[in-house]
């Protein structure tokens, strides 16, 4: 998706300050969970009836996998569910907050609401007689009591409440199947269902820090333009205004500086942006997250295959150079775990974190974001610091022509007591690579080598 259009800063000075130190996190989780676990497919989007490559219906009648879909409820029981171990893993590989999904489009809740019985508290869930049925509860108080920030994912369409799909109806598409203009009091039951949802998380589950926002195609009509044209899908019929104003003044009365992240609908509720599964070209002026997958799939698909903790790491130096945070997600599976390999690459990611953390967290964008293929930046919010990522090992020396100042600068690689010798000349700034170095094992990381530059 485009990433296109006037950012809107915010005003409140809480959001402004909590803006802040969300930039200054940098690394966080995003987890998908629900009943598309348990059929390990592709989340929600079987339900839908547009013509997409990942419905995942294994050729099944519509009306069979529909019923089929929401009959999880009846077999989604994750026994070794243990939201303080996610918290570990994540805390160990250097994550600073956390975004989970309450609900996704499916409409099923991973919290007890009561709005509707389809949640994970329900009595067909065999879950519900588990001390922490309340799913989200424990995940947001596991996080919390970490020091992570808090966020809450909520998808503003919902594909099982009648008031959005109704049952009279056929679902041609994502949208709202309906009239709205029509039937303005059905779709004030959906707007008010919607709230009440979101009062429900902003009271009775603890400090959030994020409501983050999914399913920009329900907007208001003023809000689509050729960004949103461009993506391809069907642009709804009817109006689907549903009264973020309102929202966020609940919200925000609720929970005091909570940032708001209305996905993809730029304006006044939008207080960073989320370029889904790509990185920015440049940097940005505004605030942004990048949100990547460590597999194919947002949610647990079986053999699935992850992406290596370099790549990984790569990206979000990538990310983070252009002033980006970078929202890593890992699908837990239908037991309630995270897999071992998704364990192992976020301990890998975690080692390389510890040595050249100060690089990453409370950084901020260089004048340039990188040098040619090999080389990223970032540097201090003071500006006393600039860090040079290598992206793949540089040899003997690292040649930087964006250095332009003649003077002596304080060199050292993160976590190395070697000194690196400079030379200057017309091409710029050199780093003298001490042959020790030149020995991998010497290095204090396995890869993506980290040089601290003291600017002043």
């Amino acid at each position: 998706m485009g990433q296109v259009g006037t950012y809107v800063p915010p005003t409140d000075t809480l959001v402004k300050q909590k803006l802040e130190n969300w930039l200054d996190m940098k690394f966080g989780l995003l987890m998908h969970w629900g009943l598309y676990s348990q059929l390990g497919v592709v989340e929600s989007w079987g339900l839908c009836s547009e013509d997409q490559d990942f419905q995942s219906r294994n050729g099944m009648d519509y009306i069979d996998y529909k019923n089929h879909y929401f009959n999880q409820i009846k077999k989604f029981n994750p026994q070794q569910f243990n939201p303080d171990a996610w918290a570990e893993v994540a805390q160990k590989a250097g994550m600073k907050y956390v975004v989970f999904t309450t609900k996704h489009h499916d409409g099923f809740c991973m919290f007890d609401t009561k709005q509707t019985d389809f949640k994970i508290t329900s009595g067909e869930s065999p879950f519900n007689s588990n001390p922490k049925a309340n799913v989200a509860k424990y995940v947001f108080e596991a996080f919390r009591n970490k020091g992570f920030m808090v966020g809450a994912y909520f998808s503003k369409p919902d594909w099982h409440c009648p008031s959005y799909w109704t049952p009279l109806l056929a679902t041609p598409d994502r949208n709202c199947n309906y009239d709205t203009r029509k039937y303005p009091g059905r779709w004030k039951e959906f707007q008010n269902y919607t709230f009440n949802q979101i009062e429900e998380l902003t009271t009775e589950y603890g400090k959030l820090d994020i409501l983050w926002l999914d399913g920009g195609w329900v907007r208001p009509d003023s809000t689509i333009n050729e960004e949103v044209r461009s993506w391809g899908y069907n642009i709804p019929k009817y109006e689907q205004d549903i009264d973020m104003p309102r929202i966020a003044a609940m919200a925000r009365e609720n929970q005091p500086g909570i940032l708001i992240v209305d996905r993809t609908v730029h304006g006044p509720f939008e207080d960073y942006r989320t370029p889904e599964q790509s990185v920015p070209n440049s940097i940005l002026s505004y605030p942004f997250e990048t949100c990547m997958t460590m597999t194919s799939n947002w949610g647990y698909v079986p053999n699935a295959e992850y992406k290596s903790a370099e790549l990984l790491i790569a990206m979000m130096i990538d990310v983070v150079s252009k002033g980006g945070n970078f929202l890593l997600n890992v699908a837990p599976t239908a037991q309630g775990t995270f897999e071992n390999k998704a364990i192992l690459t976020l301990y890998e990611i975690g080692k390389w974190m510890s040595v050249n953390e100060s690089a990453i967290y409370g950084s901020r964008p260089w004048k340039q974001f990188k040098e040619g293929n090999h080389v990223r930046f970032t540097q201090s919010k003071d500006g006393k610091y600039l860090y040079v990522f290598a992206l793949y090992w540089p040899g003997k020396s690292l040649s930087l022509p964006c250095i332009t100042e003649k003077k002596k600068y304080k060199v050292t690689m993160l976590g190395s007591k070697e000194k690196i010798k400079t030379s200057f000349s017309q091409d710029g700034l050199t780093l003298i690579i001490p042959e020790v170095l030149q020995n991998a094992a010497s290095r204090p990381t396995a890869y993506i080598s980290v040089f601290r530059i003291t600017l002043k």
